[in-house]
């Protein structure tokens, strides 16, 4: 293989490289996202806890809840497949376990964030 072949292989290795670190930076980005919802959640509950009738408060509150837990869902599965798709050369992709178990374990938490919220 000739050297213009070489660092075009390498050139393209690295663009894979940075594709996966930006997967994981964009998961994360997600993560803050579904994060943002479920206070956006706890918000709404804190400034209507007053709020006459009190299950509507606590349905709006519980929409933003289902959206955080989409969310979380969704960005677990986007980055898992975009994974799927690369191949790692100098940089290490966290591995799919990771972030479908930290997935679930913020899906845990809006539910049971969202179980509180019905409770007040």
């Amino acid at each position: 293989m000739n050297d213009s072949n070489e660092m075009a292989k390498d050139r393209t290795d690295w663009a894979e490289d940075r594709t996966i670190l930006a997967n994981e930076r964009t998961f994360a980005g997600w993560m803050r996202t579904g994060m943002a919802s479920l206070a956006i959640a706890v918000g709404l509950k804190a400034v209507f806890g007053a709020f006459d009738p009190t299950w509507l408060a606590k349905a709006v509150a519980s929409v933003f809840v289902l959206i955080a837990i989409y969310i979380f869902w969704a960005a677990q599965q986007q980055s898992r497949r975009t994974l799927d798709r690369l191949s790692e050369h100098q940089a290490a992709s966290q591995p799919h376990s990771r972030m479908r178990n930290l997935a679930i374990s913020f899906i845990g938490g809006s539910i049971a964030t969202g179980a509180i919220l019905w409770t007040l």
